[in-house]
């Protein structure tokens, strides 16, 4: 009982820390390839009352955070007693990735997936049991080793599994092979929090999109890293998997996601519903921008739709830096009106698509260009 109340306690200090930290994630200042220390007493004491006393006395040392989203695979004490030469804080860091993985989201993921710790270029590799009987009896090994005590503590920011031993200290070699099925990515010296934040939850958005249909935007996410770790924010606007290969204009999609992300903004489904008609959002495609066509859900072609294609998925993933929405089909192009006589406010106004239309973008869209864009919508896509 005292047990269960400490954990209250922890849990409750825990989501007073997480708030806070938020409200000052704006920090600019310099961070070593380690995460910017929070007091450590909070981690520590989490680990303590779970048990796991010499992992508590080496968060210091890991120079963990808990304003990270984290998950630790957590080795009893009397299993690291039987490496004298360890060092504690190292393999700490080599148990811990950057997001949150529940057991239940482990299972879901291909056998021998690998993704990369706090430690740089070491990563841990996932299996489960092939021959289990359900999804609920399926069990998950990190590097050979089982997780038996699992979802031990899960506050929304910090996840901590218990393991059956402990994984032996890791080889920089651990993330090279089969690279192609890893989460390893090119290494840029963090020369800021915010860019290290941003290439963490650039790594956990990745992996939820790789097992939610959405791989080929993953990949395309993990070709364009070295621009996309650069922002502060992003907003992205996703096509699935089946609407890519389906043909059509699904095939841009992909040479096109510069035209589908905005930048340094991270616009969530109550933020994009309060933007008015007419809205402009820049894009990462240079000059060109998306125009809100039905604002708030309402109107004629509710619910929302920018570029008159409809949002069907809202908040699909996201995290402190991310947040991704899932779209019926590419968006149009509403190119700007040339110089044709109208006046500065009807250009304002006035789109021409590709196909050479020209239409009032805060009117309805004309019959014509709504049956080629809209046939998915009318058979609830």
């Amino acid at each position: 009982m005292a047990r269960a109340n400490a954990l209250f306690f922890i849990l409750l200090t825990s989501i007073f820390t997480s708030t806070t930290s938020t409200s000052t994630s704006t920090s600019t200042s310099a961070l070593a390839p380690s995460l910017h220390p929070s007091p450590p007493s909070l981690f520590a004491t989490i680990l303590a009352t779970l048990g796991f006393q010499d992992l508590s006395a080496a968060t210091a040392d890991a120079n963990l955070s808990i304003a990270t989203p984290t998950t630790i695979f957590a080795p009893t004490d009397s299993s690291l007693l039987t490496c004298p030469s360890c060092s504690i804080p190292i393999l700490l860091q080599e148990h811990s990735l950057p997001g949150l993985y529940p057991l239940h989201f482990l299972r879901t993921l291909a056998f021998g997936t690998k993704i990369e710790t706090f430690a740089p270029n070491r990563c841990l590799t996932i299996t489960s049991s092939p021959s289990a009987t359900s999804f609920a009896t399926k069990k998950v090994f990190i590097n050979g080793v089982e997780i038996t005590k699992p979802d031990l503590f899960n506050n929304g920011l910090l996840i901590i599994h218990g393991l059956q031993g402990f994984i032996s200290h890791l080889s920089p070699l651990s993330c090279s092979v089969e690279r192609m099925t890893t989460l390893s990515f090119p290494q840029h010296p963090p020369s800021t929090a915010a860019f290290f934040m941003m290439r963490l939850m650039l790594k956990d958005s990745m992996m939820r999109l790789r097992i939610s249909g959405y791989s080929v935007l993953a990949l395309a996410m993990r070709v364009k890293y070295p621009e996309l770790s650069d922002l502060k924010f992003m907003t992205l606007f996703a096509l699935d998997d089946s609407s890519i290969f389906a043909g059509g204009s699904g095939h841009s999609y992909v040479a096109d996601i510069g035209f589908h992300v905005v930048p340094n903004r991270l616009l969530m489904a109550a933020d994009l519903a309060s933007l008015p008609k007419g809205t402009e959002l820049p894009t990462m495609e240079k000059g060109q921008s998306l125009v809100i066509t039905t604002a708030g859900g309402g109107g004629p072609l509710a619910p929302m739709r920018i570029n008159y294609i409809k949002i069907k998925n809202f908040d699909m993933v996201y995290n402190k830096k991310i947040v991704i929405h899932g779209l019926s089909m590419p968006f149009l192009r509403l190119n700007p009106m040339p110089d044709t006589g109208f006046t500065d406010t009807d250009k304002s106004r006035i789109g021409v698509s590709e196909n050479g239309e020209v239409f009032d973008m805060m009117s309805p869209l004309p019959a014509e260009i709504f049956s080629a864009v809209d046939i998915n919508n009318h058979h609830g896509l």
